[in-house]
């Protein structure tokens, strides 16, 4: 029960110094969270469920994917085959570094 209570306590404590250290720095990491949440299906910006749209400029651009704003629409409402993540699981401010990761690395 001790081990429980301190590796729960230990989980808490970590959480908290992520957060805080989010909240110190203002910054959160597009590139870490891209990796934790979107790398499994788009490697390289590719796309493994549908390759013929990649995250590269030129095919987001061809299917109207073309601002942060519009990276932010489909991780909200994707299309088949996406994970859909609402405002809960990834907060707008995680979602918005994401796209910005996006755009700036798959050129």
């Amino acid at each position: 029960m001790k081990r429980g209570i301190w590796l729960f306590g230990s989980m808490v404590v970590a959480l908290l110094l992520v957060t805080v250290s989010m909240a110190a720095t203002g910054k959160i990491d597009g590139k870490a969270e891209f990796e934790r949440l979107c790398s499994g299906c788009h490697p390289a910006g590719g796309n493994t469920i549908n390759p013929a749209k990649t995250l590269m400029k030129m095919t987001r651009e061809a299917n109207g994917v073309k601002s942060v704003k519009d990276i932010v629409k489909k991780i909200r409402k994707p299309g088949p085959g996406m994970k859909q993540y609402d405002r809960k699981e990834l907060p707008d401010a995680q979602a918005k570094a994401i796209a910005e990761y996006v755009i700036k690395t798959f050129k």
